[in-house]
């Protein structure tokens, strides 16, 4: 598998004018061919036939933009490339949300002349040798060749990503390569299904154990700090130097705010993981772009699974760290499991506020309990692992919940 690594990097001033020419070209090539594509799509809009500017198209005039423009030539050609496949998949996800009914969709926006563009090198452009990283460019003489860490080893590197964090005001360089995990995975049985929520998440394993833990919230804390300054900001004239004041204190709130979730989950993820003879861990497959379109959505809601990257990223940490422990996560569809009884498979109301679920078949349960044992009876009927299923379902019973036999129908087998 493949993982990211940030390294902080020294730069000299002279290095960093060769960065910042370097990534200057890359933020006009961008905005050139973003107003492209967007003349384009305008043209072309009402004619659903009609086939769009692309990638391709773009790159392959890279070469008579260089003989036109020859300034463009000190850039490497991969970096120019990356940079048309970044506004690719901008523009890619734009017309993906369009076609899904979203019509409030925008298209990409041009980078500002302060914007550090980051420089991507695909494959090639790079050197890692003897402890140094050595970057290609061709605007002057001065080599872009930085320290790495002692002692630690890239193998199969597949790219390097040099940018700029104007917050802390230093450089940084996000390598990625292959890792080897400690061992091979092999399903030895035993499971361990997660229900992830914003406040707790809730988990079952197969001897019919109930495990939760209580997310941290940094959000609560620092939402209204936040809220506060940016409400005496936008009271200020746009670019004032009291704007960019109020606004810099605000982005170094947010970045604290996102550090301290962030720290959090990359503890309990590794937690949950070293933590757990199972090698298989199963949690429900989010849609946390569709989460706002629910009825039960509110702004409160929406703001801690949009932008603060309670869930998804989550589960990301999650997959990877179980990837290098040997071990497998497994998205399930969740689609009603907090809504079906888990003892009868009946369907219930269950909006936000209610956290218990009382069904008529006498089964009286926690919505979250409830539903990591549905995804956890999905899991199992829908592989066929019925002696799995059959353990499961008699460990529970000696907690006192009673699910069907292994010779009935699981609830949630159908997807609800």
């Amino acid at each position: 598998m493949h993982i990211a690594t940030k390294i902080k990097i020294l730069v000299t001033p002279d290095q960093a004018d060769v960065l910042w020419h370097l990534s200057e070209k890359c933020r006009l090539l961008y905005n050139f061919a973003l107003a492209e594509r967007n003349q384009n799509y305008q043209e072309n809009k009402d004619q659903p036939d009609k086939q769009y500017i692309g990638y391709v198209q773009q790159a392959n005039a890279l070469p008579e933009l260089k003989k036109k423009y020859p300034e463009y030539k000190w850039v490497y050609s991969k970096v120019l490339q990356t940079t048309l496949k970044s506004l690719d998949d901008n523009f890619t996800s734009f017309f993906a949300l369009r076609q899904n009914g979203d019509e409030g969709a925008n298209p990409p926006g041009f980078k500002g002349k302060d914007h550090f563009c980051t420089l991507r090198y695909n494959q090639s452009g790079f050197a890692i040798t003897e402890g140094r990283i050595r970057f290609s460019h061709f605007y002057n003489d001065v080599p872009l060749a930085f320290d790495l860490p002692e002692g630690q080893m890239f193998v199969n590197v597949k790219q390097v990503d040099l940018f700029y964090d104007d917050l802390k005001g230093a450089y940084y360089v996000s390598i990625v390569h292959e890792v080897q995990p400690d061992q091979e995975y092999v399903d030895n049985g035993l499971y361990q299904a997660w229900d992830l929520g914003i406040t707790k998440h809730v988990g079952v394993n197969s001897h019919g154990k109930f495990l939760e833990v209580t997310n941290a919230r940094p959000d609560r804390y620092w939402n209204p700090k936040i809220d506060a300054v940016q409400s005496r900001r936008d009271h200020c004239t746009k670019k004032s130097r009291k704007w960019k004041r109020l606004n810099h204190v605000k982005q170094k709130m947010e970045r604290k705010r996102s550090n301290q979730l962030r720290d959090f989950q990359h503890k309990l993820s590794r937690k949950l993981v070293r933590n757990t003879r199972a090698t298989t861990i199963l949690v429900g497959d989010l849609s946390v772009k569709q989460m706002p379109q629910s009825k039960q959505a509110t702004p409160g809601l929406n703001r801690s699974t949009q932008n603060t990257g309670h869930l998804s990223r989550f589960i990301g940490f999650l997959t990877y760290k179980a990837a290098l422990a040997g071990k497998r996560v497994i998205k399930i569809d969740e689609r009603y499991t907090t809504k079906i009884c888990c003892v009868c498979g009946a369907v219930h109301d269950m909006p936000l506020g209610k956290r218990v679920m009382n069904c008529e078949c006498g089964n009286q349960i926690d919505r979250d309990r409830n539903s990591a044992v549905n995804i956890m009876v999905r899991f199992l009927s829908q592989h066929a692992l019925w002696i799995g299923y059959r353990q499961f379902a008699g460990n529970l019973r000696q907690t006192g919940l009673e699910i069907p036999g292994h010779s009935q129908e699981a609830p949630c087998a159908s997807g609800g």
